[in-house]
């Protein structure tokens, strides 16, 4: 029997290859969006489209009916611009998710995946990699909202036995990823290179992020909906390993030159206090709770987003260079 699936914030980055993965593996996926079906999912099979918001608690119920397990990837901000409307951030992405949550319970779901945040529920934190188990002090209000919902689904657990896995992924990267909300450094990069623009980078590039591939994500998105029970409800989703803004650079310049172009210019600005020196997750419970581990080595999968970024640069010339 083929399995129903919701897919909340379907239109993103994660969403439009998450449902296309779920589609390929023979899931009946919905994908649930405040915008029009994005062009990455047009005519494609096993695939509807249902236009909504979150706070449409009648539209969503009907988007539920019938489904095993919905997958809430819904965002309204990003870190960089989190706090500028706390009570706009609360009410679209805490109060919409809650609201979600009560959706679930009528609808009779019997799971809820949740995209939480591997890069700012912890906050500032050692050298080493950080465990699941480590202190959650975020430093920015993306962060709190992100760790309060998890507490939300802990809550209904308890209250309503809500089966639920969180995965706190880190920096995603990867094709079709858009420079949108001040997110995702690496797209940023990528198309300002391709363009032939400079890399604006906040600080001096000594801050150190765990950078994991969209496919990896994507595997282990639909590991969470799939397996029948988990050793654990929260898991960090990460490569394991630190990079810093300058070896990012250096990575995208050495693609640059075999691509026969020249290197990008770099301008500093000054460091934001939203973002924490380093963090690198701990995926040892991700191998034992749901089997995973990147597939995908650095060197290839930056070399595949170059790829990307390039032939798209190559297709629209003029809007590459406008950025």
């Amino acid at each position: 029997m083929t399995t129903r699936i919701l897919v909340l914030g379907a239109g993103g980055f994660i969403g439009t290859h998450l449902c296309a993965a779920l589609a390929a593996e023979g899931w009946d996926t919905i994908g649930f969006g405040r915008g029009e079906r994005p062009a990455e999912l047009a005519g494609l099979p096993g695939v509807s489209w249902i236009r909504g918001d979150l706070a449409d608690r009648a539209l969503l119920r009907r988007a539920l009916e019938g489904c095993r397990v919905a997958v809430h990837l819904v965002g309204s901000t990003a870190p960089a611009g989190a706090g500028t409307d706390a009570v706009g951030e609360l009410q679209a992405d805490l109060a919409g998710g809650v609201g979600l949550l009560e959706t679930v319970r009528e609808a009779g779901v019997g799971r809820v995946v949740f995209a939480s945040s591997g890069g700012t529920v912890y906050g500032l934190t050692g050298d080493g990699p950080v465990p699941e188990t480590a202190p959650t002090e975020p430093l920015c209000s993306y962060g709190i909202v992100k760790l309060a919902f998890e507490k939300y689904l802990a809550l209904h657990r308890h209250l309503h036995g809500l089966d639920y896995r969180v995965l706190r992924i880190a920096n995603v990267f990867g094709e079709r990823q858009r420079v949108r909300r001040q997110q995702g450094v690496i797209a940023a990069f990528m198309t300002a290179a391709v363009g032939g623009r400079p890399l604006e980078v906040w600080g001096d590039g000594s801050v150190v992020r765990d950078y994991v591939y969209i496919g990896d994500v994507v595997d282990a998105l639909m590991r969470a909906a799939r397996l029948p029970a988990v050793a654990h409800r929260v898991v960090n989703i990460g490569s394991g390993a630190g990079r810093s803004l300058t070896e990012v650079i250096d990575g995208i310049a050495r693609l640059r030159r075999a691509h026969g172009a020249r290197p990008p210019e770099v301008v500093h600005r000054p460091g934001r206090r939203v973002d924490v020196p380093r963090i690198v997750l701990d995926i040892t419970r991700a191998r034992e709770a749901l089997g995973w581990e990147p597939a995908t080595p650095w060197e290839e999968a930056l070399a595949r987003t170059h790829r990307w970024y390039a032939a798209q640069a190559a297709e629209t010339p003029a809007l590459a260079a406008a950025g």
